[in-house]
C-alpha cells in the first residue's frame, strides 16, 4: 500500500511499464541498493510500493514501484486500478519497456501522465539483451517528445543520463523549501507560537504543522517562543512585549484572539499550510460559500493522513459541530481519509474541506481539490473554515490580503 506518512518535501517518482520489463531492477540500481524485491516471475510487485531514498546526484526522493500495467485477471484489474492512482500522486513519472515493446499498454500510460500534467522519460530496459530500435527511437521521440534512453540494470550504462533527465524534467519547485512564514518576518522578529496539547497531539511530541513552523522560525533567524494557550496569560504578566507575529493552533482562536491585541498579526497553522501546499486563492473564494450552506446540503471533509480517530477529532468531530452551529442547517457530513476518492461523485457535495496537508506534497493537494474546482464547488481549509465559524476569519486572514504578500508563489 502507498504509504501515506511520507515526507512531502520529497520529489515523488512512480515507475511504470508491464510485468517484468525490469521496474523493480531500475529502483535497485537508481538506489545502489537492494530496496526493491526482483524476480524473474512476472506479478512480483503486486500493489504500489513506496521507498524513501536518496539517488546520488539527484537527492532524497520517494519512488513508488507499481504493479505491471498489463496484468491480468480479476485480481490484475485490481492491481492494474492501484497504479493508475498514484499518478495523481507523483511529481515525475518513469515508463519503463523492453524488447522493442511500445504498445497500446504504454501509450495509454502516456496519455494519462499528460493528462495530469506529469513530465515522464522513457527508459528501454535490457538492451545488453535487445538495444533499442532505432526506428522505434525515432518514432517515439517524434510522437512524444522526451528522453528516451536505452538501458541495462545488468551493466547500468546510462545510469546518469537517466538521473540527469530525470532532474531536468523534475519541476523547479520541488528541489526548493518555501518558507512557511520568512516573508513575515525579519532578522529576530519575536514569534509567539501557541500549541495546544490535546489527544490529538502525539505522546511526547507536537503535531508535524508546529515542528515545521518552529524550524522556519528558527532558519530565518527569529526569536521563537512557544506556549500553551493556557499559559498566555502568564507571558504578558512575566514577559509582557508584544510579539511580531502569532500562530495558533485553529481550535484555540478565540482564546488567543481575545487575548493578542487586535494590532498584532494573528494567524494559524493550519492557514499557513493551506498557502503553502494547497490552494489558497481558491481557498479565500470558497470559505465565504458557508453562510450559504442549506438544509441537506453534503460537506466533504477531505483528511491527507490515515490517523486514529480521537473522541473529539477535528476533522470528523470538532468541524463538522462549528459548521453546524455557525450555519443553524442539517448538513451532511461525509469523510475521505488518506488520498482515497470521496464516495459520490464530486458534484454531490456543496463544499469540500481540505486539511493543512503537512504531510502530503502540494501536487497531491493540488490533484484532490482538482475535480472539486473544475466543477465549481467552493473549497475551503481547516483552518479558514473553523476561523469563519468562529468570527474571526478577517483577522485570521489578514496577513495574506494586505496586498504586499504573494499567494500564488505557495500553490
Amino acid at each position: 500500500m502507498y504509504n501515506k506518512t511520507l515526507k512531502s518535501s520529497r520529489p515523488h517518482i512512480g515507475i511504470f511499464g508491464r510485468r517484468n520489463v525490469g521496474k523493480s531492477s531500475l529502483i535497485n540500481v537508481l538506489s545502489g541498493q537492494d530496496v526493491a524485491i526482483v524476480s524473474n516471475h512476472a506479478g512480483t510487485t503486486t500493489d504500489p510500493v513506496s521507498k524513501i531514498m536518496e539517488i546520488h546526484g539527484f537527492g532524497p526522493v520517494v519512488i513508488i514501484d507499481t504493479a505491471g500495467i498489463d496484468d491480468t485477471g480479476e485480481l490484475g484489474k485490481l492491481r492494474i486500478d492501484r497504479t493508475l492512482r498514484i499518478i495523481d500522486r507523483i511529481d515525475i513519472a518513469i515508463l519503463v519497456l523492453d524488447s522493442n515493446t511500445f504498445g497500446d499498454y504504454e501509450k495509454n500510460l502516456v496519455e494519462l501522465f499528460k493528462g495530469s500534467h506529469i513530465p515522464y522519460l522513457i527508459v528501454h530496459n535490457k538492451s545488453d539483451i535487445a538495444p533499442i530500435d532505432i526506428e522505434l527511437f525515432k518514432s517515439l521521440k517524434t510522437d512524444y517528445s522526451v528522453d528516451i534512453i536505452d538501458f541495462s540494470t545488468v551493466n547500468k550504462e546510462n545510469i546518469e543520463t537517466i538521473i540527469d533527465s530525470m532532474r531536468r524534467i523534475t519541476p523547479p519547485s520541488m528541489f526548493k523549501n518555501p518558507t512557511i512564514l520568512g516573508d513575515f518576518v525579519t532578522y529576530g522578529s519575536l514569534v509567539l507560537l501557541v500549541t495546544p496539547v490535546d489527544l490529538e497531539a502525539p505522546e511526547g511530541r507536537i503535531i508535524l504543522p508546529q515542528v515545521q513552523t518552529i524550524r522556519d522560525c528558527l532558519d530565518n533567524d527569529c526569536i521563537t517562543l512557544i506556549v500553551k494557550e493556557r499559559e498566555l496569560d502568564a507571558y504578558w504578566a512575566k514577559i509582557g512585549i508584544n510579539p511580531d507575529l502569532v500562530v495558533t493552533d485553529s481550535q484555540v482562536f478565540l482564546k488567543v484572539a481575545a487575548s493578542i491585541p487586535s494590532h498584532i498579526p494573528m494567524t494559524g497553522f493550519s492557514i499557513l499550510f493551506a498557502r503553502l501546499k494547497g490552494a489558497f486563492d481558491e481557498y479565500l473564494e470558497g470559505t465565504p460559500h458557508i453562510r450559504r450552506l442549506k438544509d441537506g446540503d453534503r460537506v466533504l471533509i477531505m483528511e491527507s493522513c490515515s490517523h486514529h480517530v480521537a473522541a473529539d477529532d477535528i476533522g470528523r468531530v470538532k468541524i463538522p459541530r462549528w459548521l453546524t452551529n455557525f450555519t443553524g442547517k442539517k448538513l451532511e457530513f461525509e469523510f475521505a481519509a488518506g488520498l482515497d476518492n470521496p464516495l459520490r461523485p464530486i458534484t454531490d457535495y456543496s463544499l469540500v474541506v481540505q486539511c493543512g496537508g503537512c504531510m502530503v506534497t502540494k501536487k497531491q493537494i493540488w490533484q484532490r481539490l482538482k475535480p472539486a474546482i473544475e466543477a465549481g464547488i467552493p473549497v475551503t481549509n481547516y483552518g479558514m473554515a473553523i476561523a469563519f465559524c468562529l468570527g474571526i476569519y478577517e483577522r485570521a486572514i489578514s496577513l495574506f490580503t494586505k496586498g504586499n504578500v504573494s499567494t500564488n508563489n505557495y500553490i
